[in-house]
């Protein structure tokens, strides 16, 4: 697959905010991407309040990540007509973190009622990776059903669930570690990512 440089990523109203942050960390500072098309649920910015102490829509990127960056253009969940919404618009892969379990149903069932939902069925449509990173428990079987749905068009399930082997000493360490592993499985492995080095 090759290196990815134009990259959708999309935040819903899961709990897991602090993925998102070190989701948009991690793709800012990484000289190998061009392009970071962002969006953000109406539902996800109350999460983002009651996690991150971080209030409306508005400069949420340069609220986030302490600045601006130009390579990062946020969009309106209600805008379907954004670039990402195309087929013809050269996405390399969406990253949903977190993941909702209404936005995977919307996804697994082709109910495209906005951009995130539209921005998924391109990337289904067209052959690109999709990971949702769903955020829940415990499962009940139509979350179930509509994972097997979404992995059977082409979505990757990757659960936003931490790893303790690495020895993680706060909730940041375990975020980024998290979303270091996401990156990797798209084909960007970052620096100083922890590898499982047994005895």
């Amino acid at each position: 697959m090759p290196e990815p440089t134009n990259i959708t990523v999309a935040v819903t109203g899961a709990s897991g905010s602090i993925y998102a942050a070190e989701l948009l960390h991690a793709l800012a500072a990484d000289t190998r991407i061009a392009k970071i098309n962002f969006v953000a649920s109406e539902n996800s910015l109350r999460v983002f309040a009651e996690e991150l102490n971080l209030s409306g829509r508005n400069d949420l990127v340069e609220k986030l990540l302490g600045a601006s960056f130009p390579k990062i253009q946020q969009h309106p969940e209600t805008d379907i007509g954004a670039n990402i919404a195309s087929g013809s618009y050269p996405t390399d892969a969406m990253i949903i973190l977190p993941c909702s379990m209404g936005t995977l149903a919307a996804i697994a069932n082709g109910l495209a009622q906005n951009l995130i939902h539209r921005a998924a069925d391109v990337c289904l449509k067209e052959n690109r990776p999709l990971i949702l990173c769903v955020r829940e428990t415990p499962f009940n079987r139509i979350h179930l059903r509509n994972m097997q749905l979404a992995s059977d068009a082409g979505a990757t399930i990757f659960p936003a669930i931490p790893t303790l082997y690495n020895h993680p000493q706060t909730t940041q360490d375990m975020a980024r570690n998290f979303v270091h592993r996401v990156l990797a499985h798209i084909g960007l492995p970052q620096p100083g990512a922890y590898q499982w080095r047994p005895d």
